[in-house]
């Protein structure tokens, strides 16, 4: 003979289990997709998935809030939406946190472009200062040396200073704007 009290506690764990493992399922999205396969989800559809492809919603989701996708028109204005005090059952699309992240990450890159471009543009003013006394010598008309592989100084004859000139000038038109 079973008592009483077992057959109790056994229906209690019995009705326990039989919840967790209902409970999943309820909160549980099924929809079908533009191709027609029957999709399962524990996040709602995509946005634009016509009403009427939506075949199950979460139970919690119908008693609190009616889902309904936003049409891709008023996405833009969804923003506006999830930020107003007027609608404090409005979904919130956009988490706070990862949003902030998301905005300081990107302020983050575009300093280092900056520093960067500043860079670089420091070096190319110092390379046009650089050039542009390079062709005033040049252009002067003084005798110009140049240190060759085994460390002796060498005169440049007038082609070489030709072809120094040319090289100088290529590099003012570079960097020089």
């Amino acid at each position: 003979m079973v008592r009483p009290h077992v057959l109790r506690s056994l229906a209690t764990v019995l009705a326990t289990l039989l919840a967790l493992v209902v409970l999943p399922a309820e909160a549980q999205w099924k929809w079908k997709d533009k191709s027609g396969h029957v999709q399962y989800s524990d996040l709602p559809p995509p946005l634009g998935t016509p009403d009427q492809d939506i075949l199950a919603r979460p139970s919690a989701q119908r008693r609190n809030t009616p889902f309904s996708p936003l049409p891709a028109a008023s996405a833009a204005s969804s923003a506006q939406v999830v930020g107003s005090a007027s609608s404090p059952l409005a979904p919130k699309l956009v988490d706070p946190e990862l949003e902030a992240r998301r905005k300081k990450a990107e302020a983050d890159h575009a300093l280092k472009n900056k520093a960067e471009e500043d860079r670089v543009a420091a070096l190319k003013a110092d390379n046009c200062a650089r050039a542009r006394a390079q062709l005033r010598t040049l252009d002067s008309g003084i005798r110009v040396t140049r240190t060759n592989d085994k460390g002796e100084r060498e005169f440049l004859d007038d082609k070489q200073r030709a072809d120094e000139t040319q090289h100088t000038k290529d590099a003012i038109t570079a960097d020089c704007k």
